[in-house]
């Protein structure tokens, strides 16, 4: 299948990890330069991160090799020339919240607040992707709450972000953690976005990713619009399993 103007299809590789501020499991140990090493091993065009953090005198304070820059940027290194950071959650030493990194012009970004007033902070990082001599992708980070109620009035607010404010016909690529443990996301972004979520069409269920070494809960997700052809991409059980809580997802798309 050819793509948009008789060109070859441009295949990208995503992929989407809760970096749960650089420490493994219990927050046992900082292990950031590993998961970098570990994000670089898989290749991915796109990195979609949940909480990543944006500063932390702290533990810049306290731990040998906190890197001089944020966690976004010492992850993006020198492989990924653009990245965007949507500060969510800000507490006295620091603050944390979503990151996209791309091997493409990120040409505009905004940082959604979707947070339910008096509980925890969430937020959807809205991307505008140009890849070289092919129209616009939107590329959207997500991290949503906790309770079922706050879940289903921030996935109204990521269909009305995707109904309102992108073009019918643009490629969608919406990755993250989306705590969505029952299973109700599919339909309704289905329903009011035309989004397909891409473990749950190949392969009739959504993965399962939490806890990362022992998976049971299906949370994490990748959805798409608009793309010539998708496929999830199995990636190895280590250094994964150590490396957070939550097993990280990739899929390849064709646009």
């Amino acid at each position: 299948m050819s793509g948009l103007n008789g060109d070859a299809p441009l295949s990208l590789k995503l992929l989407t990890v809760n970096a749960h501020k650089g420490f493994t499991f219990f927050n046992r140990k900082f292990i950031l330069p590993e998961l970098r090493d570990a994000v670089r091993a898989v290749g991915p065009d796109l990195v979609f991160l949940q909480e990543v953090l944006g500063a932390h005198e702290g533990h810049a304070a306290r731990f040998a090799g906190w890197p001089a820059t944020s966690q976004y940027e010492f992850l993006a290194d020198s492989i990924w020339a653009d990245f965007a950071y949507g500060r969510n959650a800000v507490y006295p030493q620091g603050h944390h919240g979503n990151a996209v990194l791309s091997k493409f012009p990120i040409v505009h970004y905004e940082n959604m607040d979707i947070s339910v007033d008096g509980h925890e902070k969430r937020g959807l990082l809205h991307c505008v992707i140009a890849p070289p001599g092919r129209p616009q992708v939107h590329a959207i980070c997500v991290h949503l709450g906790l309770q079922e109620s706050h879940r289903q009035r921030q996935l109204n607010l990521l269909c009305a972000r995707v109904e309102r404010d992108i073009p019918r016909e643009d490629t969608v690529l919406i990755a993250g953690d989306f705590n969505d443990w029952r299973l109700r996301a599919h339909r309704q972004l289905s329903r009011c976005a035309g989004l397909q979520e891409v473990f749950a069409t190949t392969q009739g269920v959504a993965a399962r990713t939490f806890p990362a070494r022992w998976p049971l809960l299906r949370l994490d997700r990748i959805y798409v619009r608009n793309t010539l052809r998708f496929r999830p991409l199995a990636l190895a059980t280590r250094p994964w399993t150590h490396l957070s809580d939550h097993a990280p997802l990739a899929a390849e798309v064709e646009l």
